[in-house]
């Protein structure tokens, strides 16, 4: 979990990937980009009382994602986690 501002900052850069199962959550976070990464990523953006506001599968590096102003935390995933499995209004819980 990135909390912290170096740690939201930092992110998943300088990664050669990430495992089937492992995620990132970024909190507080409502936008984010994808520059020096070098795999893509899935994103899901949460409110405060977990749904989900957008997702976007196999985000590919050197992007900035749309402005969810309502989300409080993002979850990256490794690229095609998801396959469509979350949509906009599924409620998540996530438990640290």
């Amino acid at each position: 979990m990135a909390k912290n501002f170096a740690g939201r900052l930092r992110g998943l850069m300088g990664r050669k990937g990430m495992s089937a199962g492992e995620a990132l959550i970024i909190k507080p976070c409502c936008q984010i980009h994808t520059f020096f990464m070098r795999f893509d990523i899935d994103v899901i953006f949460v409110d405060r009382q977990g749904r989900v506001l957008q997702v976007v599968e196999r985000m590919p590096s050197w992007r900035i994602s749309s402005l969810v102003p309502q989300a409080r935390l993002v979850v990256e995933l490794p690229g095609g986690s998801l396959k469509a499995s979350v949509a906009p209004g599924d409620m998540i819980k996530l438990e640290e």
